[in-house]
């Protein structure tokens, strides 16, 4: 949600600012803005929208200047205008913003009581005018900064430039990212790594209540008591290269495609072929001792960890609790001693998901976290950390991270069971053979990419559209119509097959497409029955099953997408695929922004 980008170049750098905001456009925004200092003074460009309107403003007015921040906007407080976009100008301070400042509706009625008059909508600009009220003062920018800080509450990354001074960025974070890139004679501010990738490597990530000042020639970092602290430096291995569509037509299409590389480099972390076993990195806490498991998580890594307490309560004969993660701390849950708190998140970031690790810490539980980003908040407070190797993903509607969320979440709940003695060094071995499948599988579910796109308008037409599973497909089912509605704008919806006669039944007709994920197997007849209901009332099914589920009850089906047969275990990476493609296909078909959907972001770092 929102980006942050702020550098201290050699020349003029407006158009790294934007390069920057590119990078950072899978966040989601809906809003854009840059401001440089020229000859002492602030010089800014602002528009609401996609960054080419922004781009289309500097070409008519360029910006020069050695020094900028830049900001793409996701609305929060105040609509998406431009005259809410940031960044935001207060007499000899402007600043940009991610997150929330909680209390900004008491500190603009302060404000506004000594008589000072605002811009825009939002919480931000409070905290630009607390800060040039302290200027005003007689304080520095840096004793400002100091003084403005705990007066804030809530979640917020800043990054600030004064008036006159064209050698001094703040930064400032406190629960939403902020990192430094180091560079030589250049310094740079920015969200996460991949906005500063081409510039450098050399990162430091600033942690909870840190604020930074820079220059081109050092960078001090300070801890929220204001004491001088070192953080570490990191190479992030993030390339431009990364953030590349290649010869494919979207992010999310490439992402797709990119899941049989993926999924093998994250089992390459967790699986000994040759020994037939599953290997986790170490925790800190016995694994044997786990009592029970409690899943947190939001959106698809909430149906990752749906099909996970499958596999737990199956193998590990551990019991499942598993809760969105932005109602879990107000139902008062009820966390045994001797429980493990497990927290999905892509970025792990995700504002909700992290207040429920903190809960669950508070609680005594032990804390492990599936990421993809082995460097962020949630990732430094686990007991175990199991990071996924998906690379970015720039496509906001999540794909590669899903699958590789769901196999390292396989690999764990067999190590898991093996810790509880409840699967036998023959049974971890055809696990692990089976997990060793899953990439060529993927390869194979693939294949079916053009005539899933041939079949697309035949739902993309339709204004409602109803997924059914059984058994470890009711989340694919889920994941199915999210993933639809994401980025199509189609209202769909995902149900347990057997559910359908509990009222949804009541939807169908000739004009409701029905898409029944149904793998042959033991639960295959029983969604067979339930689709054959479905058929009987007018609905046009789309089955999605093998070859032999096809042959057995593919007849008067509008359609049919056939997967490759493959063991139980690999079933949802392998019919994550299909669902993904046809989301996509049809979302092309109805001509939508497929990589950015509207009032989506990628990371929500606010509750």
């Amino acid at each position: 949600m929102c980006g942050i980008i702020g550098i201290l170049g050699k020349s003029d750098v407006t158009d790294q600012l934007v390069a920057g905001l590119r990078r950072l456009e899978y966040r989601g925004y809906d809003s854009a803005g840059v401001c440089t200092i020229v000859d002492g003074a602030f010089q800014r460009r602002r528009a609401e929208g996609k960054l080419d309107n922004l781009a289309k403003k500097l070409a008519l007015d360029p910006l020069p200047g050695r020094i900028g921040i830049a900001h793409t906007r996701w609305a929060t407080h105040g609509a998406p205008t431009e005259d809410n976009a940031h960044p935001h100008i207060v007499g000899d301070v402007t600043l940009v913003h991610n997150g929330i400042i909680e209390n900004f509706k008491e500190l603009r009625d302060e404000l506004s009581a000594e008589g000072r008059t605002f811009a825009s909508q939002t919480d931000t600009e409070v905290v630009a005018h607390l800060v040039a009220r302290e200027l005003e003062r007689g304080k520095s920018p840096i004793e400002s900064v100091k003084a403005v800080l705990p007066r804030l509450h809530g979640a917020f990354a800043l990054a600030m430039m004064f008036k006159g001074h064209d050698n001094m960025l703040v930064g400032a974070r406190l629960g939403a990212p902020l990192v430094v890139g180091i560079g030589e004679g250049e310094n740079y501010l920015g969200s996460d790594a991949l906005a500063l990738a081409p510039m450098t490597q050399k990162i430091a990530y600033l942690e909870e209540g840190d604020w930074v000042v820079l220059s081109r020639e050092k960078i001090d970092i300070f801890d929220r008591e204001n004491a001088p602290v070192t953080r570490e430096v990191t190479l992030s291995g993030v390339s431009g290269a990364m953030i590349d569509k290649g010869n494919h037509r979207h992010f999310m299409q490439k992402e797709i495609f990119e899941q049989p590389v993926v999924v093998a480099q994250t089992l390459q972390a967790y699986l000994k072929p040759l020994e037939g076993k599953v290997a986790l990195p170490i925790p800190e806490f016995d694994l044997a001792e786990v009592k029970r498991v409690t899943i947190v998580a939001c959106g698809t890594s909430y149906y990752a960890g749906l099909v996970a307490k499958y596999w737990f309560e199956k193998f590990a004969r551990v019991p499942v609790d598993i809760d969105v993660a932005s109602e879990f701390r107000y139902r008062e849950p009820v966390l045994e001693a001797g429980g493990l708190a497990l927290f999905i998140s892509q970025s792990g970031e995700t504002a909700d998901t992290l207040a429920a690790l903190r809960h669950c810490r508070a609680e005594g539980q032990k804390i492990a976290v599936v990421v993809n980003v082995p460097t962020s908040s949630m990732a430094r407070e686990a007991d175990l950390l199991l990071p996924t190797n998906a690379g970015p993903e720039i496509g906001v509607a999540s794909t590669k991270a899903f699958t590789c969320q769901l196999a390292v979440l396989a690999a764990f709940a067999a190590n898991l069971a093996r810790a509880k003695g409840k699967m036998t060094a023959e049974e971890e071995r055809d696990i692990v053979q089976h997990l060793a499948e899953a990439p060529a599988a993927l390869n194979a579910a693939l294949a079916h990419d053009e005539e899933i796109e041939k079949m697309a308008p035949l739902v993309a037409g339709a204004r409602d559209v109803l997924y059914l599973g059984r058994g470890p497909d009711y989340p694919m089912a889920l994941e199915g119509a999210l993933k639809l509605k994401e980025i199509s704008y189609i209202h769909a919806e995902g149900y347990a097959a057997g559910e359908m006669k509990h009222g949804p039944i009541a939807l169908i007709d000739d004009s409701v497409p029905v898409i029944v994920i149904a793998p042959s197997g033991p639960l295959f007849e029983k969604t067979v029955s339930n689709m054959q209901e479905v058929a009987a009332r007018g609905g046009r099914i789309v089955l999605i099953s093998d070859a032999a589920g096809i042959a057995k009850a593919g007849d008067g089906a509008i359609a049919t997408i056939e997967m490759p047969d493959c063991h139980p275990l690999i079933q949802p990476l392998v019919y994550a695929v299909p669902v993904q493609l046809l989301a996509y296909h049809v979302a092309v078909a109805k001509g939508t922004d497929v990589d950015q959907p509207r009032n989506l972001a990628k990371s929500v770092t606010v509750e």
